[in-house]
């Protein structure tokens, strides 16, 4: 939607039937295995499969670790929270890093990062040099390295696969994460039991290796950049201003919050759960884990199948509702069994959750923001996750670990209660792509980039009897402005000539004010149209560019 009225918006029948396909998959018409025919994302998740493998027998052995040096649970599930705590508080300049700078190079710096904190962990362990805070500290530094990798890696999902396969390319990701945590834990229990934690750091920091050569040897293809890099505080403002303004992706953060904070419980507490409840070892707690891991495979299979019979809401729901069931069944079972049969069910339900609001974002969020829209999906997600690690250890060590998992239950089930207000959208392939019909105007003063500010008013004649739908059309385009950069929005109606309204915004800078037009989607052309739809004058409306400039800044002129 510029400010030029001639840039009428074209679609034509390849953008139109990309989006049809995008429909077709996000509802599940692609068969969850069709990224994998793509060569280069194919050798990226088979390399984070073996690194997810590593991560996940670290975790039990970080885990069960903590369990010898430190028995209280409140300290035991400060590992969860150790590792989700770091996405929360840095997760939205990774994912303002991954929207300026290239997404592989940060990948590259985030795996030698966790790397090399994974090499210190097994030193330390092998040197018997850990402590509780010690271990917290390592875990929380690899915390650090995810949240960073998380939005670059997140984002790249959109480069190495086209769209109409993204839902199926995020699910599959999901996939690979829980064939790892559902093979990775009974196989970290066996090695902790068999060789001691050591042997589990030891083997995360090797795993590393594959998908660092991988990424090295990727060459995405440069995108020649028409403007300077936003500064990291500017992205970061236009990342949060972009979600404020986005009803769709708000919905998704406030849900994903409320699935973290309840859903977590279960995990963070599983150590206790398999040494208290169910009276087990470290081989135990593998078992546990993987049988959360095998649910989850199994829920991302089926995924496409009941994205097709079930809206996104009802879906979330069912979510909400299974994960809370599987929590209460956990806390009320003594049996290895009858503990593994609900974190299947648990590990179903998460899965699903977490990749339908991760696709719901992704088709709500154009590319020039979609690191930072993840950032904040993962912000508020894994801020959940934090909070709810750390309240439901102390709540299972003030009280007891049964009435810790109920009143997470009642938490999820609240968090399902809260779609009736908020539901999630339907995902649909929106045409995100920028709308490309915007050219820098002619202008007859010197300007340079950071000039300012720039002054914008846009004066249209409407009919008496259009004003409702004029003022209904103005509303959804102040918040596409404000969305994409304006500031001051404001829409002005002349006192002597009834039908002149004038809308008017400012940008702090003429880069900034190209920058904004440049946001403009495919998507967004409809108000433009319904507005110019509605414009009563012979000729288009009139646009009207202005600097802002300061009287005491002029030079002062000698009288003759």
């Amino acid at each position: 939607m510029p400010d030029d009225p001639n840039a009428q918006p074209t679609a034509d029948v390849a953008a139109a039937d990309l989006a049809a396909q995008g429909v077709d998959a996000a509802r599940g018409g692609n068969s969850t295995l069709q990224p994998l025919r793509h060569a280069m994302f194919r050798k990226v998740w088979f390399a984070s499969l073996a690194s997810n493998f590593g991560g996940m027998i670290q975790n039990v052995g970080a885990s069960w670790m903590m369990i010898s040096l430190a028995a209280s649970a409140d300290v035991i599930a400060l590992v969860q929270a150790s590792t989700t705590l770091p996405v929360m508080l840095f997760a939205l300049a990774a994912g303002a890093i991954s929207d300026n700078y290239d997404r592989r190079r940060i990948m590259l710096t985030a795996q030698g990062f966790m790397f090399c904190v994974s090499l210190g962990l097994a030193v330390s362990a092998w040197f018997g040099l850990l402590t509780p805070w010690l271990l917290l500290g390592f875990t929380f530094l690899i915390g650090c390295g995810n949240a960073l990798n998380g939005p670059a890696w997140q984002s790249s999902v959109g480069d190495l696969v086209p769209r109409p396969d993204l839902p199926a390319a995020i699910t599959l990701n999901s996939v690979g994460f829980n064939i790892a945590r559902s093979v990775g834990p009974a196989l970290g229990g066996f090695i902790v039991a068999a060789l001691g934690a050591v042997s589990a750091f030891i083997i995360n920091a090797a795993s590393y290796v594959a998908l660092i050569a991988v990424l090295a040897r990727w060459r995405p293809p440069k995108v020649e950049r028409q403007l300077p890099r936003e500064t990291l505080w500017l992205a970061m403002g236009a990342g949060l201003r972009y979600v404020a303004m986005s009803p769709n992706i708000r919905s998704v953060l406030l849900r994903g919050a409320f699935f973290g904070f309840g859903g977590i419980a279960v995990q963070a507490l599983l150590p206790v759960i398999a040494r208290d409840l169910v009276r087990g070892g470290p081989l135990t707690f593998g078992l546990l884990l993987g049988s959360f891991g095998f649910g989850a495979v199994a829920g991302a299979f089926f995924s496409a199948r009941l994205r097709r019979r079930l809206s996104t809401e009802m879906l979330t729901r069912l979510c909400f509702l299974a994960f809370a069931l599987a929590t209460v069944i956990v806390s009320l079972s003594t049996v290895t069994a009858l503990s593994m049969l609900g974190l299947v069910m648990a590990g179903a339900a998460w899965v699903l959750a977490l990749s339908t609001f991760n696709a719901t974002v992704q088709f709500s969020a154009p590319r020039w923001v979609v690191g930072r829209a993840l950032a904040l999906y993962q912000m508020a997600t894994f801020g959940g996750m934090a909070l709810g690690a750390w309240l439901w250890g102390e709540a299972a060590h003030g009280v007891s670990t049964e009435q810790a998992l109920h009143l997470a239950s009642l938490a999820l089930l609240a968090g399902g209660a809260v779609g009736l207000r908020h539901p999630l959208p339907p995902l649909e392939a929106l045409n995100l792509d920028p709308l490309s019909r915007w050219r820098a105007p002619t202008v007859a003063v010197d300007i340079e980039p950071r000039s300012g500010p720039v002054i914008v008013t846009i004066e249209y004649i409407i009919a008496q009897e259009d004003i409702v739908a004029f003022l209904s059309a103005m509303a959804e385009r102040r918040r596409i402005r404000r969305r994409d950069g304006a500031r001051h929005w404001a829409l002005l109606r002349d006192l002597t000539n009834a039908e002149l309204w004038i809308e008017r915004y400012d940008s702090p800078t003429w880069v900034e004010y190209i920058r904004q037009n440049q946001r403009v989607t495919q998507a967004d052309a409809e108000i433009g149209q319904r507005v110019r739809a509605l414009h009563r004058g012979p000729n288009p409306p009139v646009v009207h560019r202005m600097i802002e400039r300061q009287v005491g800044s002029m030079p002062s002129v000698r009288p003759p």
